[in-house]
This record gives structure tokens, C-alpha cells and sequence, in this order.
């Protein structure tokens, strides 16, 4: 059983009384009974339901039913929908974006292959049987377009659309073999170029294109940024003697 509490309060001002109603935004469980489910398998549930249905698409029967709980337990746990969702993106950035980073810096592995890996390890998980294809966040990117999402609904996802485009204009910035390909010198329009590349491999994975086929894709994107399959950074002077 759930409760809600409402306080009400009386604000003495200078110059005249106020009423306040605080609402609690918190329900609590009545005798203080702890949750009966795991908090973060619940998290995962309601992540591939929007991964699956978006942020609209997805009803709160949806989400009941996919966590496995009551609509109060996911208000007590999650708040409401909005909230639920921004949690739901942060936990899919940390356990299925962000590790795919570590391709990236992997010491002595040709930039080509380690911009490949990364790639590979993104459109293996658009097609991956045990997840919803396709990409969550260009899924619900493209919602928010519509502008009918609620603001920290679309702030959040708007943050998470852009971080893979960050992430590896910085990367050709820094990278001493992109630098010496003179990558750099236009680190965000490649960036760019590659992300955009991955968004069309969610689509077609939506759309029942499988690994096999969507692989010379990346192929065909690392050659078109000047990356082919034999690339080698330029030799020194140095390096010849």
C-alpha cells in the first residue's frame, strides 16, 4: 500500500501571509516496507522498452509490464515517466556506449583497426538478438525532433546524441597517428560523417539488415574518410634512416 504525503504550511511575509502547499514528490511505502524487486533490473527493463518503442511510443503499461511492476512501485522508485526515461538514457550511455570507447585507445593498433573496432562494436549491438535493434539513441533523437517530448526528456537525449560525435572529434584531434593522416585538420566533419554512417546502420538494422551485410558499410566509410585497408601513417625522414 502507498501514500502520499501533502503538507501544508503557513509563510509569514513582511508584508503579507502566504500559503504554501508543499507536495512531497515521493511516495513512500506505508509501515516502511523496502522495494520487492531489483532496482536495476527494473532500470534495464524499462531501457528496452524505450529502446524498443521510444520515449512516446512507450505507455506506462508498457513499462510496467516489461519491469515486471506495479505503476506505484515505479513512482516510488523512478518518478514518473520523464524521470524514469532520463535514467533509462543514462544507464544505456554507461553500460552499452561508453565501453565501446576502449577500441579506440587500444596502444600499438593501427588507427584504421581501432576506428574499425569501435565502429563494429556499435553496429554489433544495433544488431544484436538479445536487444531491441537498431540504436536507442538515435531512435529517440529523432522523436525528440518533433519537439513533443518533455524538456529534460529531450535535453537528456539531446546530450546523448551528440556525445558520440564529441567523443571522436576530440579523438582525431589528439590521436598522434590521426594527426600525422592529417585527420585533425578536420576532426569534426569526419566525426560527423561517422556518426551519421552509424545512424543509417540502426535504421537498416530496424529494418531487418543484418551484421553481414551492414559490415562494408563501416568498411566503405573508414576508405571514404582516407582510411582503406592498407593505410600506414607517412614515414619520417627519421624513420628511414
Amino acid at each position: 500500500m502507498f501514500v502520499e504525503i501533502v503538507l501544508i504550511g503557513i509563510i509569514v511575509s513582511t508584508h503579507r501571509w502566504k500559503i504554501c502547499y508543499i507536495r512531497l514528490a515521493h511516495n513512500i511505502m506505508a509501515g516502511g516496507r523496502k522495494l520487492e524487486f531489483n532496482k536495476q533490473q527494473a532500470l534495464e527493463a524499462a531501457m528496452h522498452v524505450f529502446w524498443k518503442k521510444g520515449f512516446l511510443g512507450a505507455s506506462l503499461a508498457d513499462l510496467t509490464e516489461g519491469m515486471g511492476i506495479n505503476k506505484p512501485s515505479l513512482y516510488a522508485a523512478f518518478g514518473n515517466k520523464e524521470s524514469l526515461f532520463v535514467q533509462a538514457t543514462e544507464h544505456y550511455l554507461n553500460t552499452y556506449a561508453k565501453p565501446k570507447n576502449e577500441h579506440l585507445y587500444h596502444t600499438g593498433t593501427p588507427l584504421r583497426e581501432r576506428l574499425r573496432n569501435y565502429l563494429l562494436a556499435i553496429l554489433s549491438g544495433q544488431c544484436d538478438e538479445d536487444n531491441p535493434k537498431g540504436c536507442y539513441v538515435s531512435l529517440c533523437v529523432a522523436e525528440a525532433a518533433g519537439e513533443t517530448m518533455p524538456a529534460q526528456a529531450q535535453n537528456t537525449i539531446s546530450q546523448a546524441g551528440n556525445y558520440a560525435q564529441a567523443l571522436l572529434t576530440e579523438f582525431l584531434q589528439t590521436d598522434d597517428e590521426a594527426k600525422a593522416l592529417q585527420l585533425d585538420q578536420e576532426a569534426e566533419s569526419i566525426a560527423l560523417f561517422l556518426v551519421t554512417t552509424v545512424n543509417g546502420t540502426a535504421a537498416m538494422a530496424r529494418a531487418g539488415k543484418g551484421y553481414a551485410e551492414l559490415e562494408t558499410v563501416i568498411d566503405r566509410a573508414l576508405t571514404g574518410i582516407g582510411l582503406p585497408a592498407d593505410t600506414r601513417p607517412p614515414v619520417s625522414d627519421q624513420d628511414r634512416c
